[in-house]
């Protein structure tokens, strides 16, 4: 509020006129009048006499509000949405100048604002857009020293934004020292320098490595959901859960053992004989191709270490532990499979 409507609104709180007031103050009435319309402002030195006079602190006259509310924040977005529509986008620029000028410590106000008046003045076309463009990008930059990481992350993405379409590379990548090394945009944002560089391999490298890491991601999450299921004792969606794994593996060419090996919690949780036989037997099979996803078009960038055959030959002996556990897999002893798989494979546990 200006501080015309605060006194306007206080004084009449108090059922006093305007006249009353200028008296008690030593002033005019028509001078009360002039403040509430908003046409000149009161004194300095009467500032304390009126906030007195209306019981209230200056802060409340003056509308000090040392921080903005979330609320406060939209309504001001939804404000500035609202001018650029009905007015020009000089006044709403202006407009949004100044309250920006009026919370200049309020990060993610400046960071929306500027990312609003951005985004229209790229999207409408706006004649002499370019005149725009430095207090815009000001504006970023000190959304940059907030405290708070996602309104870094998010002004130094604006910025990172500005400078590819300018194709000044270069510049733009200094701003993905804003984003944790761990934070998959980063990389996916220096592939992106990458492919506009003539860097192809580096690109190549940087998105496979996104896409490896995806997948791991993924299916932790759906093992996730999948336990859940199991705890819910929904069978039906623990099932469809598993496909889906299976289905994840083919996609990111993970191969046959990953395949295979998603069936075998869900089978030994159904006591499903022949579906644990023939996971089993597929696990088995598919040991020493556990790393076949280093071989995969996919993945050709991406330098891998070669399994060692010592590491094939103990996932298989730790395989075929598993798969004897009689108490784990009791339901199986009447299966002739079973049997022969745990016998005929018995000497390589000696060895």
């Amino acid at each position: 509020m200006q501080i015309g409507e605060v006194i306007r609104e206080y004084r009449k709180r108090k059922n006093m006129t305007q006249e009353e007031m200028a008296n008690r103050l030593g002033v005019t009435a028509p001078a009360v009048n002039k403040w509430e319309n908003g046409n000149s402002q009161p004194d300095i030195m009467l500032l304390v006499p009126i906030a007195r006079l209306l019981n209230i602190t200056l802060d409340t006259l003056l509308s000090f509000q040392e921080e903005l509310t979330a609320e406060d924040i939209n309504s001001i977005v939804y404000e500035i949405d609202a001018k650029l529509k009905d007015e020009t986008y000089e006044d709403a620029f202006q407009w949004a100048k100044g309250k920006i000028e009026q919370y200049p410590n309020c990060e993610q106000l400046i960071w929306q604002m500027a990312l609003i008046l951005d985004a229209w003045r790229l999207a409408k076309d706006i004649p002499d857009s370019e005149k725009y463009e430095d207090y815009i990008n000001d504006c970023y930059v000190r959304a940059l020293g907030s405290e708070d990481e996602n309104i870094r992350n998010r002004a130094a993405d604006s910025l990172f934004g500005f400078y590819s379409r300018k194709e000044q590379y270069e510049k733009a990548e200094e701003y993905l020292n804003y984003f944790s090394s761990q934070n998959p945009e980063r990389k996916r944002k220096q592939a992106f320098i990458y492919s506009k560089t003539n860097q192809v391999n580096e690109a190549y490298k940087a998105y496979e490595e996104l896409l490896f890491s995806g997948y791991q991601m993924m299916n932790m999450v759906f093992q996730s959901i999948y336990t859940l299921a199991m705890q819910d004792k929904d069978r039906e969606k623990a099932y469809i859960l598993v496909e889906k794994q299976r289905e994840l593996v083919n996609i990111f060419e993970m191969g046959e053992y990953h395949e295979a090996s998603c069936r075998l919690d869900l089978a030994t949780a159904e006591k499903d004989v022949e579906a644990t036989i023939e996971t089993m037997e597929g696990m088995l099979a598919s040991a020493d191709k556990i790393c076949d996803f280093t071989k995969a078009n996919l993945y050709e960038h991406m330098e891998f270490k070669k399994p060692e055959e010592k590491f094939i030959t103990e996932l298989h002996n730790s395989l075929l532990t598993c798969f004897r556990d009689e108490e784990a897999y009791s339901y199986m002893k009447k299966s002739r499979r079973w049997q022969e798989l745990v016998s005929s494979n018995s000497n390589l546990l000696k060895d």
